[in-house]
Parts: C-alpha cells; sequence; structure tokens
C-alpha cells in the first residue's frame, strides 16, 4: 500500500531516506585525500560512526524491536559536541559511538534535533577530541569535495572524492525539507549519513544527507543552511520539530499519505498528543500531509508556528485503520472514526455509518459510503416544501429551491458539540445563492441556534435564533465571490466567541454573553428569500475541532 523506502543509515527498523545499491570496489576504497596530511588526519580522527538502538516501526518491515542502527557524524568542538542527521539518532533509546579505530564505543546524548532540517547535535562523554572547523568561502560548482564516513555500517574510516556540481539542488525530500542543498559526486552509500563533506583542507562544506546513486548523484545541506540551524540545536533547543522521527508517505494511488512515524521523542509535543510509533499524521492544522510525496507542507506548518502554538491533527493509526483527533500542546489524540487504510479514506473523509460509529470530525462530500440517515432536515419560512429537491449527486449535494420564503435546514445528528469549527463549499447554480448559512449549537429540540447568514451581495447577519432571529451582529464583506461561483464559508464557535470567515478571510469575531447557546449540532441553511431560481451545489461541509 504505501511506496517503499530505503535506508541511508545501516538500520533493522527506521524511518531512512537514501537508496541502497551494491556497494564496488571503487565504492569502498578511499580514492583520493586531502592535500594536507594534517588534514586528512583531522577529518580522520573528527570523524564519528554512531549506533543508534531502540524500537522502531517501518513502513515496509513493521515492528523493529531493540534494532541497531549505524550511521556517521563529525565533532565541532573539542568538548565532543558532533553534529549527525536527525534520522540517524531521533526517537533511540541509547547512542553509542566509535572514534577512528577504536573497539570499544563511548556513550552520547541527543542535545537537539531539527526533523524538517535532517540535523542533529549529540554529545559524546568526555572531552580534548579532535574536531573540525568550517568552511569559510562559498561552495562553488567544481569545488574539490571529500566525504568521509562508515558506509555500510563498516568499521573502518572511508574517504570519497568528487567536485560540487550543483549549489542549489531541491533539498525535498521524503524525510527532510531543506531550501536548498549542494549536490556532488563524492560517491556516499547507506552509512554515510550525517558524514561531513570536507574540502581539500579539511573544512565542512556541508553535511551529507541523501543519495540518487543509480545516477551518480549525491547530496549534502551545505554549511550556509546547516550552521544556523546547529547553533539553536547547541543550545539544547529543538528546531522545526514536534518530536518525531517521520517520513512522507504516498500510496501508489495517492488515496492515502502523509508521515509515517517510526518513532517518538520522550516528553515531546508529540508525545504528549498520544502519537505513537506506527502512526500517519494524516493532516495538521487542516492540511493533508505528502500528497507529493515530500515533507515539504508538513514542514511548512510546522515553520509556520512556534514550538508551543496549539495545532489540530489528524492521525491514522495504520495497524487498526483508527483515525484519531487532537492537537498538539492541547487535547489529547481520541478516536473519532475509522480509515480504510487498504484503499482510501472511510467514515474519516466520507460520512461513515450511521449510530455509534458515526464520525465526530470528518469532511462530508456526499459521495461513496454517505450515509443519509446522519442527516435530518427541515423547512422553514411561507414557502411550501412541495417543490423542494434535495438530491445527492455523484460528488455533492444539488438544492433547488422551488418557492420563496424557504429555509432548508441540514443538520448533522450523530455528536453534540461545544466547541467546533464547521466549513461548507458551495457553488451557485442558479440566479443568485440567496442565502447559505452555517448553524452551530443548535439543541435536540430544534428551538435554538446560532446562525451565520451570507446574501448573495455579500451582506452578512449572525443570529441567535430562540424562536425569532435575534441579529447579535452584521455587516457586508467584499470576500464573497458574487453570480454563479465558487464560495468558501467558516464559522468558528469556541466558548463565548463565534468568528465567522468567507473564502479564508475573517470577517469578525462576535462575543455572546446573551444567550448563552453552549452545547448543540452542527449543520447548514439553504434558503430562497424573494429572487427565484435558487439552484446551490454544497460540494463539501467539513467537521473540525477549532
Amino acid at each position: 500500500m504505501l511506496a517503499s523506502l530505503a535506508c541511508s543509515a545501516i538500520s533493522g527498523g527506521g524511518a531512512a531516506p537514501t537508496e541502497a545499491p551494491q556497494p564496488t570496489q571503487q565504492e569502498e576504497q578511499p580514492t583520493a585525500a586531502p592535500q594536507s596530511q594534517g588534514g586528512i588526519d583531522a577529518v580522520r580522527d573528527s570523524t564519528i560512526q554512531i549506533e543508534a538502538q531502540g524500537t522502531f516501526v517501518d513502513p515496509e518491515f513493521g515492528l523493529q524491536v531493540n534494532s541497531a542502527g549505524r550511521g556517521t557524524g563529525f565533532i565541532i568542538d573539542p568538548s565532543g559536541i558532533a553534529v549527525t542527521n536527525n534520522h540517524v539518532v531521533a526517537g533511540a533509546a541509547l547512542l553509542k559511538v566509535w572514534l577512528n579505530g577504536e573497539t570499544t564505543p563511548r556513550n552520547a546524548r541527543v542535545i537537539g534535533l531539527s526533523e524538517c532540517s535532517d540535523l542533529a547535535v549529540i554529545d559524546i562523554d568526555g572531552d580534548n577530541y579532535s574536531s573540525l572547523s568550517w568552511y569559510s568561502g562559498a561552495a562553488k560548482t567544481g569545488l574539490e569535495v571529500y566525504a568521509a564516513g562508515y558506509p555500510l555500517g563498516e568499521p573502518e574510516f572511508n574517504l570519497t572524492k568528487g567536485i560540487i556540481s550543483k549549489e542549489n539542488a531541491d533539498g525535498e525530500t521524503s524525510w527532510a525539507s531543506v531550501d536548498h542543498v549542494l549536490g556532488h559526486d563524492a560517491t556516499i552509500n547507506p552509512g554515510n549519513s550525517g558524514g561531513p563533506l570536507v574540502d581539500a583542507n579539511g573544512e565542512i562544506v556541508g553535511v551529507n544527507y541523501s543519495s540518487r546513486a543509480s545516477a551518480n548523484q549525491y547530496f549534502a545541506i551545505g554549511g550556509d543552511i546547516a550552521r544556523p540551524v546547529i547553533d539553536e540545536l547547541m543550545t539544547g533547543k529543538d528546531v522545526d520539530s514536534i518530536g518525531v522521527n517521520g517520513t512522507a508517505v504516498l500510496s501508489e494511488d495517492a488515496s492515502l499519505s502523509g508521515i509515517w512515524v517510526a518513532s517518538v521523542k520522550s516528553g515531546t509535543a508529540a508525545d504528549k498528543a498520544g502519537i505513537q510509533p506506527g502512526d500517519i499524521i494524516y493532516q495538521l492544522e487542516g492540511l493533508v500531509l505528502a500528497t507529493d510525496g515530500t515533507m515539504k507542507d508538513y514542514c511548512d506548518v510546522i515553520r509556520s508556528h512556534s514550538a508551543t502554538d496549539t495545532m489540530t491533527m489528524s492521525v491514522i493509526r495504520y495497524a487498526s485503520g483508527e483515525l484519531l483527533e487532537g492537537q498538539l500542546n492541547g487535547r489529547e489524540l481520541a478516536v473519532t472514526g475509522n480509515f480504510d487504510v487498504s484503499g482510501g479514506a472511510g467514515s474519516s473523509s466520507s460520512g461513515g455509518s450511521s449510530g455509534d460509529e458515526a464520525p465526530a470530525f470528518f469532511t462530508e462530500e456526499f459521495e461513496g459510503d454517505f450515509v443519509s440517515d446522519n442527516w435530518e432536515y427541515f423547512a422553514l419560512g411561507s414557502g411550501s416544501d412541495s417543490k423542494l429537491v434535495i438530491q445527492p449527486e455523484d460528488d455533492h449535494m444539488l438544492f433547488d429551491l422551488g418557492d420563496e420564503d424557504l429555509y432548508i435546514y441540514y443538520m448533522y445528528n450523530p455528536y453534540s458539540y461545544e466547541d467546533v469549527s464547521i466549513s461548507l463549499n458551495a457553488e451557485n447554480r442558479g440566479r443568485n445563492n440567496n442565502n447559505v448559512s452555517l448553524v452551530c449549537r443548535m439543541n435536540d429540540e430544534g428551538t435554538q441556534w446560532y446562525e451565520f447568514s451570507v446574501e448573495s451581495g455579500g451582506v452578512w447577519y449572525l443570529y441567535a435564533v430562540d424562536g425569532k432571529y435575534n441579529i447579535l451582529d452584521n455587516g457586508g464583506t467584499n470576500s464573497l465571490h458574487q453570480g454563479k461561483e465558487v464560495n468558501e464559508y467558516q464559522m468558528v464557535c469556541e466558548g463565548e466567541q463565534i468568528t465567522l470567515y468567507v473564502n479564508g478571510t475573517e470577517i469578525k469575531t462576535v462575543r455572546d454573553t446573551t444567550y448563552g447557546f453552549n452545547e448543540g449540532r452542527v449543520g447548514f441553511n439553504i434558503s430562497s428569500l424573494n429572487v427565484l431560481p435558487i439552484t446551490v451545489e454544497v460540494n463539501w461541509f467539513d467537521i473540525a475541532q477549532p
């Protein structure tokens, strides 16, 4: 079901990114050395082999208990501060480090991680280590470079020679999102991950993290990108991370995508929210992730927020097919439905089944497994519903109102909500779409609720309905696409505040302390007022946590 992923660290589990071709004699043996013998000695003495031990869940091989994976790193401070890749060490229970020629490993601990930049800083026990300095020039095309490390998990130090072939290669991958990286042809193999790319004087040009061996192309995170992140990591702060060792996955038919979680770092936002190894982070802040097979969207969302911001998320527990909803830095994950991991969305995106199995938070697209029993409609106004047509079509619900002054409410029955965000996407097919409304906190008797109503000209009203329509606020917006157009409406009911949006633009936040409706059903309303014909296509209705 999921696209297969190969490994750049030699590992029995855990998400890891580069291809693993069979080594050749040329790949195994050093082909050159930096011009300065002092340079090569420093590189050899400062480059370390790292073994990360732990329990991981791999998208291809499943649960890997007490698995040990090996990668490379390099020391940048005599106190034992070293740099490697996030995917080499993230989520590990313990780290072992070998210096060149040593047979007894040293202990090390993680100081800071960056999932999106695929960088990590660790601290090796002891001090007075040999260390490397950063290259101070520009990494231009043609610069002679050397890749140092311990490929294929072997204990012997390895060095290969090449040049910078591309200064601004694409850094978007299934395990990292970097603005640009260095392309080079100094051969690296699985196990080289996190090792240094150095110049002829042994100065660090970049951090090796990826290969495309079939095209003889290899990639390193350049010092201009890596150093600012590493400086932050050295302070003990994680950067652009929620605490997972993750990899973007995409099913062959593109029906399922997200961030596969191989392991979770204890005490992080991901851990506190209840994310587990083997989960797929499906949505973050309402955005479906990894639809292009990369970490780009995931990292863009993380970089758009601070580490302490509350963010909504949807998680697929792949082993059970459960859909969970919750928040980072907020509500813990809870099961709200099911997801058909064998071939696409089930109740999580198409309405599911009636009764206890109906989802609480989902997008109803009125297709596939749409269950009309989960919905109730009723009509208000002086118009007769005898001319009303509500017609589920292949991918939408079509409302055709044949009488004036007719208000059709379509309500989702299985759940009662306190704080909730509801959105509606609708297209006007008639003379106008006067009115489209969103409804929250309708009581069981259908006698009171909040309603956000938008007329075709952009005039809007927020009502508190308790037998009559009491105006809480009203105004006008030019965010509405007038005429036969598609519009998106959103209403967030949270505590005493109701926030209104049209096409992503916030219209108003209104606080109600008079009526105090605090819980109820959600839904929408299509009405005709005094202009016909009214034909509205509802493409989807979304219920989410605010």
